[in-house]
């Protein structure tokens, strides 16, 4: 397959783009250098076992989203190209295919993030299309004169042809009706079929060599639709569209500019970049949107934002736009807010058609306070706290379910864990889902991550005696720490550990009667709001380093196709170290807390040269629109958002020469590293603004003031930079995060 670059010229942009939700300066940051042209959507589009990325052209957190329809990028055929998509890897919703509408066979593909084009092998038909906030725009060519398009629904509903240059259509999925409007550029009689539930309507423009296909997308009418359209691209004008696109994305990626590092590293920098920008998506329609969480169409003055996986989103993405536009942050908390109101519950998977049962905790809990002490606040946090505090205390922590709460629950919070079935055990408990299961470990563990956060927001909204509940229930996850094997270990509803129990691979499919997605090993270190409390679990720094050292070491105990039979979330191992799933991401990042900083840094560049490649596989487990893209940008720039809800970040190994991040404030936070090489990976000294430091972390004040992190990098490890205890980052649920402030 052709790279997916458009190696163009940089667009000059003179105005301030205005997209949808999207404004920023372009002028001042934008038209840089074409950064765009950095980004290569095809990484990852062959997966490694499970999901692959798609080479999506969108804005930034915006409606419509489009990729080819096929199962990955070695799929010689095309099946057809949606108008959207309802969440992210959710239901494409309807489809637009030139020429007969049967999949077909393609080459010359290209994409990027503001254009995508390839051409048909039977008949040389190309396809090209270009994206707008609720709209898009095809143009397709046809050297043999014969224009031909079809538009069908995916789902129940209709297409129609309502005159000579217009198409409308509707159909519905997950309890959402979607809504389209379309206009071509020349006119075209239709043939129509009613197949199963929905419309397939055959669209001719005679003689026509190219016809070209503009439209806007809704979730509350067809009029709603076609007011869209009109507002964003009023004209057939493809390559007005184009550019402004092209603007967009050169402004939004250009708010993090790096200078150095190899021209792959920047394509996998930038590609990860676009990756985080996809959700959550800004579905407001001129001061209305439709929810799926009480179906109701509302009127609002800020933007409602949807679609959300806060399971993995909450440890790195979510950080990461806080940073970058703390704005949006609160209007996004806000939905959440509105979701809570309209539902009754404070969800963690926030699709477009509602709250979905999907993984488990309340994430929402890290994700808040993670952004109120990092200084976000333009939000109701007394409803957002309701929310969370309701969900934590009255509905049901059981995985993939959403209700009130059971009596699995109830014994939660009477004993501080969730109690697992023994070996053989059935389940007596309705609620479970049946192949989920209870995952104990998992739900114990997160939960106690999340009920630390509720208490911080306890204590800004003074309520003493939540604030102390809380931060009781924070601290459950010690009540499955098995000193003996050094791993969080089930216990069943006597107290006892379960046994016989393989923690490298106990329990079912995916080990979900014990763990979830990952093993015990994995879980061993998913305590991210009390890591200091692990190690003292552990017996000390110097125990906990030998066990993190071992975690890297220690061996699958089978073959690698049987692990992963069972374990298919789990790929790209090292050791028992899965790079492929969201928890492990702060594992590397954990020896900063045991003095020896510098593992730190040549384990983080050792992953990413590894697992994060500029190919078709380089991405090593599920991306999951962001999850995994954001450990890249942060261990890229060489600092990381360890503890959610603790404003700092952990200062590691820059890949680049120089990271210059452009605040919304106006204000640059620099990281200068001029030595950081392949061989030079180790930091062996480290200036704030000048001034020499002895730690190796710095706080979101200082970031968000601005300044400059100076570097020194060699190729020997400075085993003293930050290895006295003293030195360490914040690491226990007893910091008091206000003196960060």
């Amino acid at each position: 397959m052709l790279r997916s670059m458009v190696r163009a010229a940089a667009l000059a942009v003179a105005a301030v783009v205005c997209v949808g939700p999207l404004v920023l300066r372009a002028q001042s940051v934008g038209s840089r250098a074409g950064v765009v042209d950095e980004v290569d959507p095809t990484i990852g589009n062959v997966s490694i076992l499970l999901e692959p990325t798609r080479p999506t052209a969108y804005l930034p957190n915006s409606m419509v989203r489009m990729y080819p329809v096929r199962k990955d990028a070695l799929d010689p055929e095309i099946q057809y190209f949606p108008l959207t998509i309802l969440s992210h890897r959710q239901p494409e919703l309807f489809a637009v295919m030139p020429g007969d509408g049967k999949p077909a066979a393609y080459d010359a593909e290209h994409a990027t993030p503001y254009f995508y084009t390839s051409r048909f092998d039977d008949g040389m038909i190309g396809t090209e299309f270009a994206p707008a906030h609720q709209a898009g725009y095809f143009r397709f060519t046809f050297p043999d004169g014969k224009a031909t398009l079809l538009v069908r629904n995916l789902h129940p509903g209709s297409v129609k042809l309502v005159d000579a240059k217009v198409v409308t259509g509707e159909e519905k999925v997950m309890g959402v009706t979607a809504y389209f409007y379309a206009e071509t550029s020349a006119p075209v009689r239709a043939e129509s079929a009613h197949v199963g539930d929905g419309d397939r309507v055959s669209l001719t423009a005679s003689g026509a060599k190219s016809l070209d296909f503009r439209y806007g997308v809704s979730f509350i009418s067809v009029e709603q639709a076609k007011r869209n359209l009109q507002r964003e691209i009023p004209a057939f004008e493809f390559e007005r569209v184009k550019d402004a696109a092209r603007a967009t994305w050169n402004a939004a990626l250009g708010q993090i500019e790096v200078e150095g590092g190899t021209p792959a590293q920047r394509r996998v920098f930038y590609t990860a970049l676009y990756r985080c920008m996809e959700r959550m998506i800004n579905i407001t329609e001129d001061g209305r949107y439709y929810s799926g969480f009480d179906h109701q169409v509302h009127e609002d003055a800020r933007p409602f934002y949807v679609d959300n996986w806060l399971w993995d989103t909450y440890r790195a993405m979510e950080p990461l736009q806080t940073l970058l536009n703390p704005d949006m942050q609160a209007d996004k908390i806000q939905s959440y807010v509105r979701m809570y109101q309209q539902s009754g519950i404070m969800p963690t998977f926030a699709l477009t058609s509602g709250p979905a049962a999907i993984m488990n905790g309340n994430h929402a809990a890290p994700w808040i306070a993670d952004a109120w002490n990092k200084g976000v606040r333009n939000f109701d946090l007394p409803t957002a706290y309701a929310g969370l505090r309701k969900r934590s205390l009255e509905q049901t922590m059981l995985p993939w379910t959403l209700g009130p709460k059971t009596v699995l629950d109830d014994f939660y919070a009477a004993h501080g864990y969730m109690p697992a079935l023994r070996p053989g055990e059935k389940e007596t408990v309705p609620q479970v889902a049946s192949f989920e299961k209870r995952q104990p470990v998992p739900v114990t563990l997160g939960n106690s991550t999340d009920d630390w956060c509720i208490a911080q927001l306890a204590g800004v909204l003074h309520k003493p005696e939540d604030r102390a509940l809380f931060l009781k229930r924070a601290a459950n996850y010690r009540n499955l720490y098995r000193a003996d094997k050094g791993l969080m270990w089930p216990k069943d509803d006597q107290g006892n550990w379960i046994e016989p129990m393989d923690p490298k691979f106990g329990g079912g499919l995916g080990g979900r009667e014990y763990y979830d997605e990952n093993n015990g090993y994995t879980y061993a270190w998913d305590v991210p709001h009390d890591y200091a409390g692990l190690i003292a679990l552990m017996g000390g720094r110097a125990k906990a380093e030998a066990n993190l050292d071992q975690l890297f070491r220690e061996p699958l105990g089978r073959s690698r196709y049987e692990f992963q039979a069972k374990f298919p979330d789990s790929t790209s191992m090292i050791g028992q170290f899965s790079m492929a799933n969201e928890p492990s991401l702060n594992i590397p990042y954990l020896y900063d807390r045991m003095g020896a900083p510098w593992k730190t840094q040549a384990r983080v560049r050792s992953i990413l040269t590894a697992f994060f490649p500029d190919d078709l596989q380089g991405i090593p487990g599920d991306e999951d629109g962001g999850g995994l893209s954001s450990f890249v940008v942060w261990s890229m720039m060489g600092v990381y958002p360890v503890m959610p809800g603790v404003p700092v970040y952990d200062v590691a190994s820059p890949v680049f020469t120089k990271v210059t991040v452009h605040l919304k404030s106006g204000k640059d936070f620099v990281i200068a590293a001029p030595a950081s090489s392949a061989d030079n990976e180790y930091v062996e000294s480290v200036r704030w603004n000048g001034k020499a430091m002895d730690h190796l972390w710095i706080t979101h004040k200082d970031v968000t003031s601005g300044g400059t992190l100076d570097l020194t990098m060699g190729s020997v490890p400075n085993r003293l930079l930050g290895s006295q205890e003293k030195a360490a980052p914040p690491d226990s649920m007893d910091v008091d995060v206000s003196q960060f402030e």
